[in-house]
């Protein structure tokens, strides 16, 4: 399995020396990710969709009392089920440890305009994310939650792992509360603009 951003293509950030903003700029306030709300959000993703993958270590597992009737097997089977969820569970965790990840989880604002999103932590230090980047946008009540594209795995990986890197990616995702909007027609234009985008098909009602 090989975790997000270390595989090339578009899924990593384009950073550029402090990237200039365009009149009517949609700017937010400041606010740093808490890493533990992304593991939280992600986990909980992850596992809605891939809850099912543990059933197969656990039938390997308990194959042989079909030949070898043993309760052994149902241990065997019930270790080797958690060691993959344990497996799978880090892999989304060191998301908040890869190098390539830290500018997700420190203080900055947001500022949207009709090219980018750009990351500004400060009138020096800033990065500009083109929308191209941003694969789906996903409304929650009290936030958006912007996913960034996954980049492909390695043309020299062999077939088998390239279907396991892809199969058990990872989500990587800004989170933007809807409080980081300095106003509520800010946050009516910015949803406006990821609807343009063809990022936001629809959205619970404020």
């Amino acid at each position: 399995m090989i975790p997000p951003n270390q595989r090339g293509g578009g899924g990593g950030f384009r950073q550029q020396q402090a990237p200039q903003s365009l009149p009517g700029t949609i700017k937010t306030k400041k606010y740093q990710f808490d890493p533990n709300t992304y593991t939280r959000i992600a986990m909980g993703e992850v596992w809605r969709k891939e809850w099912w993958y543990t059933l197969i270590p656990f039938a390997v597992g308990v194959l042989p009392a079909a030949i070898w009737h043993s309760w052994w097997w149902l241990l065997l089977g019930l270790a080797l089920a958690l060691i993959f969820v344990l497996i799978r569970s880090s892999l989304v965790t060191g998301v908040t440890q890869m190098e390539q990840s830290k500018p997700l989880f420190e203080r900055m604002n947001y500022e949207a305009d009709q090219r980018q999103l750009i990351l500004r932590q400060s009138e020096q230090r800033a990065m500009a994310l083109p929308w191209d980047q941003i694969g789906r946008v996903r409304r929650e009540p009290d936030a958006y939650l912007l996913y960034l594209k996954p980049g492909a795995p390695p043309a020299e990986l062999a077939p088998w792992r390239r279907w396991i890197a892809s199969t058990f990616d990872v989500p990587v995702f800004l989170h933007l509360p809807l409080r980081l909007f300095n106003n509520d027609n800010d946050r009516k234009l910015f949803e406006a603009l990821l609807r343009r985008k063809g990022l936001l098909a629809d959205a619970p009602a404020a």
